[in-house]
């Protein structure tokens, strides 16, 4: 049975994306924060693995990884899923310590994870796996008052293609999926009203989580030799093309 490793799995795309491959078969490893919702995601499915864990602690992050080898005895896939986000804020009204805070999970945790990740896929025989970083619609084009979050986005897509230009010789193959309005509880305020690049607030359509956690299985059952290394996926009316 194939492994995935999925952080920020107690809740929001996390938690669908996981349910859905437990369902799909797969052995799954549950990294989060929040132990007791952890427990819950994973109930009692022997193929569930829940492991409490601070993404942006490096000790923490290869404690995981490594009690994970040690249980399922490989990791074919991650999906470097964790993030936060802030409210929407001008640059100059941004304290150092928000800013800090947003790399330390957004960037940081994604490197964390995507090294250990990396470093058993590299050593594991089969040699080998995929890396699917949660990127964003922002890594393409921000929203108003976003810079940390925007920053952060578009530095994790230059560490997915870094990753995939790395991982060629190990058979590690990495990507990207950017998300739009998926229908969560970090999101919930989209679908209330937004600022918009024209300066109104508005609604925005928000799409069902579950299709989200699709598409990352779509993203981690490619044949090998195949990649997806970016997919958008978005609810079809959200204000995305042409933003700005």
């Amino acid at each position: 049975m194939p492994v995935i490793v999925i952080t920020g799995a107690s809740a929001g795309i996390g938690r669908a994306t996981a349910e859905r491959f437990l369902k799909q078969g797969w052995q799954v490893a549950l990294l989060a924060r929040n132990a007791d919702t952890l427990a819950q995601v994973a109930g009692d499915d022997p193929y569930a693995l829940a492991l409490p864990c601070d993404v942006t602690d490096e000790a923490q992050v290869d404690a995981a990884f490594a009690a994970i080898a040690a249980r399922f005895g490989r990791i074919d896939a991650l999906f470097n899923n964790a993030g936060k986000m802030l409210p929407g804020q001008l640059i100059d009204e941004m304290s150092v310590a928000d800013w800090r805070g947003m790399v330390d999970v957004n960037l940081t945790g994604m490197f964390l994870c995507a090294r250990a990740a990396f470093r058993q896929m590299r050593a594991q025989d089969p040699q080998g796996g995929r890396i699917i970083n949660n990127g964003s619609i922002s890594a393409h084009a921000p929203r108003p008052g976003s810079v940390a979050y925007t920053a952060t986005k578009h530095a994790v897509t230059g560490l997915t293609k870094t990753l995939a230009l790395d991982g060629r010789p190990f058979d590690i193959a990495a990507g990207q999926i950017d998300i739009g309005n998926a229908r969560t509880d970090l999101a919930a305020s989209i679908s209330k009203g937004v600022p918009q690049a024209d300066g109104s607030i508005k609604a925005e359509p928000m799409m069902d989580v579950g299709e989200v956690a699709q598409a990352v299985l779509y993203m981690a059952t490619q044949p090998a030799g195949t990649n997806v290394p970016f997919l958008t996926v978005m609810a079809t009316n959200m204000p995305f093309i042409g933003r700005g």
